[in-house]
């Protein structure tokens, strides 16, 4: 039987929290999928995404916390409100509070947006 997309997001979360941010991407994301950053930022494929978060991963020296705050799905279009808090290798320092909003289809996120929170 397939998981809902309850549980499937739920399993989602859980791996971002664990700091698993890479092997989320590799394992819900389409491969067509499209990302759109609060900067600008676009990613039009996920290998793209991949390479981001590769790069985003292998920049941080240390993980002071990943919080997930609050989730919500209505049909396909999922919502997650996080902080990250890390220390980077260049000895900056990122803390970011941010909506993400997913569109899933298949059981897999066909778009994502972040959103300063």
């Amino acid at each position: 039987m397939e998981n809902s997309l309850n549980e499937i997001l739920s399993a989602k979360n859980e791996m971002v929290k664990q700091g698993q941010i890479v092997e989320a991407t590799e394992k819900y994301f389409s491969s067509q999928a499209k990302t759109v950053d609060f900067d600008g930022t676009v990613t039009n494929s996920k290998s793209e995404m991949i390479g981001k978060m590769k790069g985003l991963s292998n920049a941080i020296a240390k993980v002071n916390r990943i919080a997930l705050h609050h989730v919500s799905l209505n049909e396909n279009v999922s919502f997650a409100e996080f902080t990250f808090d890390f220390d980077m290798i260049d000895g900056g320092k990122v803390l970011w509070h941010e909506i993400v909003r997913s569109v899933w289809k298949g059981g897999q996120i066909v778009e994502e947006q972040y959103f300063k929170a």
